[in-house]
């Protein structure tokens, strides 16, 4: 789906901050372009992954880790990169995680094997978790409590959201028009001139506390994951019963386990795990991975098969999202009033059913397919279930924490549904690719990327019976669940 945003509490504990002297406008304008860089950078590959898999010989499970090498490290960096922000100043972090992205993205448009540019991806993705967090923390500390922050707060959730919707058409665009390494060299100009606004015009602030860095946890988390993903991958070309895939999975399973004990005995946990002794934070967790599993992965499989099978060029690829792009904008928009009116709970489960019907639709593709009859009705189902349902799901996680804590627990579900979308990603993939086999031919490929999506369809009804089961209903449950 289209990243949205992370949703972020603003910060409300004591801090010391000196208001800068650069016009509030050029701050905005500084730390939206920032963070529309980073949302922009989840999707916008997707049109052009066909092209750089003809560009870099790549195979059809390696081309995952395009999207799943900055993701994860995206998700595995997001609460270190918060922290670092509070610890070491917002400024100076804004500048070390754009610096980074700026220079991994060049190392990546200018990569010549298919390991340079996963490799570039993964730094990519730190920098992105690095400098996600203090773009919305130095708009708090930027602008007085009141209308102004809460406009502030908006205009940033609005530019993120634009940066994931019109992914698919500026990859499109570049791809076309140059080519597709320009869907990372682009963030080279725009990234030195943000740069250099910032350090000429961003002013320091930083909290005062003590805690630390729980960079092994971040560590940890980081590699079990893409671990467990990779042997996930490896089940389809090796087996289940293969040392190729057990050995990941089982090193995966155990880097986990240690972040788990690391987290329990750490002063300053990246983790809290007392968190999800709340149902509240527990539930909607748990919810939140299972429904990035199946939704993350509606891009890529829609980008792989208009281009792959229905033989749409990249431009036609990324206008024909556009649908896709404000459904899910306007369901994320809809939903705090629609919250209002139904409650979090019914909501959740509501946009998820929607998203489920449109999945199993889609899964219906074939090789004969047509736009109006194949692609629009079931994503525009797709994207707007998935847009009514983040919302009321990262409400209720965040409903029985205490207000000390509404930050770090907006960060765990958005660090969910990132995590979730990577899995989802490597079990989808490896579903496709189960059907394809050896056979390349466009209705094999028709034929895996539907089964693909009628996985992904379960796979929400699975997050559907949680989410009837566990998530709290009211504000009340929440809080004493």
């Amino acid at each position: 789906m289209v990243p949205m945003p992370p949703i972020t509490a603003p910060a409300t504990l004591p801090e010391t901050a000196r208001r800068t002297s650069a016009p509030a406008w050029l701050v905005m304008v500084l730390v939206c372009a920032g963070q529309f860089l980073v949302v922009l950078d989840v999707s916008v590959v997707n049109v052009a992954l066909p092209a750089m898999r003809t560009g870099l010989g790549l195979s059809e499970l390696g081309l995952q880790w395009i999207v799943n090498a900055y993701v994860i490290t995206f998700a595995g960096f997001m609460l270190l990169g918060g922290r670092a922000a509070d610890l070491f100043g917002r400024k100076r972090i804004f500048v070390l995680g754009l610096a980074l992205f700026t220079i991994a993205s060049l190392g990546g448009g200018l990569a010549q094997q298919p390991w340079q540019l996963i490799a570039a991806r993964t730094v990519q993705g730190v920098g992105a978790a690095v400098l996600s967090p203090a773009t919305l923390t130095i708009l708090t500390t930027s602008f007085p409590t009141g209308p102004a922050r809460t406009r502030a707060i908006g205009t940033w959730t609005a530019v993120g959201a634009g940066g994931g919707a019109v992914g698919g058409l500026v990859g499109g665009v570049l791809t076309e028009s140059l080519s597709w390494r320009w869907v990372l060299l682009i963030n080279v100009p725009v990234g030195a001139l943000v740069l250099a606004g910032a350090v000429l015009w961003l002013t320091e602030s930083r909290q005062d506390t003590g805690r630390r860095l729980d960079v092994p946890g971040a560590l940890l988390v980081t590699g079990g994951l893409a671990l467990v993903a990779y042997g996930i991958v490896q089940t389809e070309t090796d087996g289940w019963a293969s040392a190729s895939a057990l050995l990941p999975l089982a090193a995966g399973l155990v880097v986990i386990a240690a972040f788990l004990a690391v987290e329990a005995r750490a002063k300053a946990p990246l983790m809290p795990l007392g968190l999800f002794r709340l149902r509240s934070v527990s539930s909607a967790n748990a919810a939140m991975v299972l429904a990035g599993a199946a939704m993350f992965s509606m891009w890529y499989f829609l980008s792989l098969y208009v281009q792959n099978v229905l033989g749409y060029r990249p431009l036609q690829a990324g206008l024909s999202f556009i649908p896709h792009s404000l459904s899910i904008v306007l369901g994320s928009k809809i939903a705090p009033r629609l919250m209002n009116r139904l409650g979090a709970k019914t909501l959740a489960i509501t946009g998820a059913v929607i998203s489920a019907a449109g999945m199993a639709w889609q899964g219906t593709m074939d090789v004969h397919g047509s736009y109006l009859g194949t692609i629009l009705g079931p994503g525009i189902l797709m994207a707007l279930g998935a847009g009514l349902t983040a919302t009321p799901i990262a409400s209720i996680a965040t409903s029985g924490a205490d207000p000390a804590d509404q930050g770090l627990v907006s960060g765990l579900i958005n660090t969910s549904r990132q995590m979730g979308g990577a899995l989802g990603l490597s079990v989808l993939s490896t579903v496709a690719a189960s059907r394809t086999e050896a056979n390349n031919s466009p209705q094999a490929m028709a034929d895996g990327y539907g089964l693909a999506f009628q996985v992904g369809s379960l796979i929400l009804l699975v997050s559907l019976v949680l989410m009837i089961v566990a998530l709290p209903r009211r504000r009340a449950d929440a809080a004493h669940g």
